[in-house]
């Protein structure tokens, strides 16, 4: 037993060559982030140094980063994002319902559901060219102007119109995917025994996802900044709060919080589209399985 354990540690020694190039790699990647962390210092040197020579600066800092006015509008604000959240659920579960049912109707190819696909096709096209915020108006002061619900909460339009907005971008992104899923997977899934609406549900959305799983991200991110445009149907969210806040004291200290507290709700999703992005591209230039 001892002479075997000698020779299985003699043959999984490590050779000196591989020693050296361990030694090397270790010490090229203390030299990036050295250089990292002294590039950062002197850029941020620069900007701090450019700042305070500015003739303008001091009253810009008062005028924009007050901490004595962003910790009073603070509580406003957070509780207008509060609304903004909520928005952005239920949004985000209504673009993936309605794009996900464009993007099928897109893919079919039934004759009976060419007039849809039609629909659709106009839809997507009509909707990916018209600004969000004009959706915004058309939706929230148009639906009004009919007579026919009564009052509704400008949340409820502003949602309705987002949702009307990105399901057309997203119906194309998942239209791509489902055109990238190689037909070999669709008639082997059927040679298993699985209908059409199983092979969709089953073998296609799933491959698809997958692969425009990056996009999907970023569309989701861009749809966490566009609910504050909301604020211009009237309703009290975190963009709106800071708008009052800075009509009554004149500084515009408001915005910055609003936009700081947009950023920390995006960073989490950035970070995993960054992460998931990555992990997809080793996936796939090692060879794996998507």
């Amino acid at each position: 037993m001892d002479s075997a354990a000698a020779a299985l540690n003699e043959a999984y020694t490590v050779s000196k060559v591989e020693l050296d190039r361990r030694g090397f790699r270790h010490s090229q990647q203390i030299k990036s982030v050295i250089t990292s962390i002294v590039s950062t210092i002197v850029l941020a040197a620069i900007i701090i140094v450019g700042l305070e020579l500015s003739p303008g600066w001091s009253h810009v800092k008062e005028t924009f980063f007050s901490p004595e006015y962003f910790v009073k509008s603070l509580p406003d604000v957070a509780k207008g994002l509060w609304l903004n959240v909520r928005v952005l659920v239920v949004a985000v579960i209504g673009v993936a319902v309605l794009s996900t049912l464009l993007a099928l109707i897109r893919t079919s190819r039934t004759p009976i559901l060419f007039p849809l696909r039609a629909l659709v096709a106009i839809y997507t096209t009509v909707m990916r060219g018209v600004p969000i915020i004009v959706v915004l108006y058309l939706i929230g002061f148009g639906i009004p102007g009919l007579g026919l619900f009564g009052r509704i909460d400008p949340s409820i339009l502003g949602t309705i119109a987002v949702v009307m907005g990105y399901s057309a971008y997203v119906s194309e992104v998942l239209r791509a995917g489902f055109n990238d899923v190689h037909p070999s997977q669709r008639a082997s899934a059927r040679s298993l025994g699985l209908t059409s609406g199983q092979t969709t549900r089953m073998v296609v959305i799933p491959q698809a996802l997958r692969s425009v799983a990056p996009a999907l991200m970023n569309d989701f991110i861009s749809m966490q900044k566009d609910v504050g445009l909301i604020s211009v149907l009237g309703a009290v969210d975190a963009v709106r709060a800071a708008q009052i806040d800075v009509a009554s004291t004149y500084n515009f200290t408001p915005y910055v919080v609003a936009s700081i507290l947009f950023i920390l709700l995006s960073v989490p999703f950035i970070v995993l589209n960054d992460w998931y992005s990555d992990r997809l591209r080793k996936r796939e230039l090692s060879g794996g399985t998507v």
